[in-house]
């Protein structure tokens, strides 16, 4: 799928890309600003290189790459300023199926360290095999399903076991 490039095709990609790109970052920063944030410096990093990026699916792997670095980022330095301890939990809210009361998961997954948080939203969350994970983050694959690990045993400490089942995988 070669396509040459040019400003028209870009704003087609970067229109039909933008809620994906977006849900992503504030999975990953669980902060609407500073999503939008992330989605428009990816894409203008896109916009750089785009006469470069020959085949769409490229163009978005890229764009995600850039996006998910950009977020593990931003975590190194600004790490977790924002956090303050209380004497209690928060309330988890109920656990039904319905996606919008979903809110506590979004909330757990936030509290995950910058890394694991990265993995379980490409992984669960944005359904990328363990492969296209590693790709993106820069690291072995090893080491994502090492992350996937141990943010999952952290994840199944607070929300208990049946809501993040012990065993069996997701490729």
């Amino acid at each position: 799928m070669t396509r040459p490039p040019g400003d028209a095709e870009f704003a087609e990609f970067a229109s039909a890309r933008w809620a994906a790109l977006y849900r992503t970052a504030y999975l990953l920063v669980h902060d609407h600003a500073l999503a939008e944030d992330l989605v428009q410096t990816a894409l203008v990093k896109t916009y750089v290189s785009w006469p470069k990026l020959r085949v769409a699916d490229a163009a978005e792997a890229y764009t995600r790459k850039i996006l998910v670095n950009t977020a593990l980022s931003w975590f190194r330095r600004k790490s977790w300023q924002k956090e303050h301890a209380t004497a209690e939990l928060p309330d988890r809210g109920t656990r039904d199926a319905d996606p919008e009361d979903r809110r506590w998961l979004v909330d757990e997954v936030a509290g995950l360290p910058p890394r694991q948080r990265a993995v379980v939203v490409l992984r669960y969350l944005e359904d990328l095999s363990v492969a296209e994970t590693a790709r993106i983050l820069g690291i072995s694959e090893g080491t994502v399903k090492s992350q996937c690990s141990d943010a999952l045993k952290r994840l199944r400490t607070t929300l208990g076991p049946e809501i993040v089942p012990a065993g069996g995988t997701h490729d």
